[in-house]
């Protein structure tokens, strides 16, 4: 299977958190996930369009990049303008959105590029090895 790339431009408006987290659950229904890795890139999603909306700027669209490949899944969150925090409070829910984003992906990236600043997460899909007992 070659990566397949999906974007969704959302609203940046916390009540379409669902939206993302429906969507990154169907599309990486596709992959041989267990039932925690789909749960935790569900939970990165949502997080992910949090904290992008907490960061937008007023009546703008967040786009996402979802990438489904055959190891692993990736989002992509642009960030609309600079990044950085002006309240405790703002302070707050980003130091907890980082904690959350990465403690259930594998790979988690807050950086800038041309386009502008952007939130990366990868979830590798985990290697069961066969018991040794049997």
């Amino acid at each position: 299977m070659s990566a397949d790339r999906i974007v969704l431009s959302v609203p940046s408006r916390a009540e379409y958190a669902k939206t993302v987290r429906m969507t990154a659950a169907a599309l990486v229904s596709r992959l041989d996930m267990t039932y925690e890795d789909v749960d935790d890139v569900r939970i990165a999603a949502e997080e992910a369009f949090v904290y992008a909306v907490d960061h937008a700027h007023n009546d703008s669209v967040i786009d996402l990049a979802f990438t489904v490949a055959e190891d692993s899944f990736e989002v992509r969150v642009a960030l609309s303008g600079e990044v950085r925090v002006t309240d405790e409070e703002a302070e707050r829910r980003a130091a907890y959105a980082t904690f959350i984003l990465q403690s259930v992906c594998d790979h988690y990236e807050l950086s800038s590029d041309e386009q502008g600043p952007y939130l990366r997460l990868v979830k590798r899909i985990s290697v069961e090895l066969p018991n040794a007992e049997s």
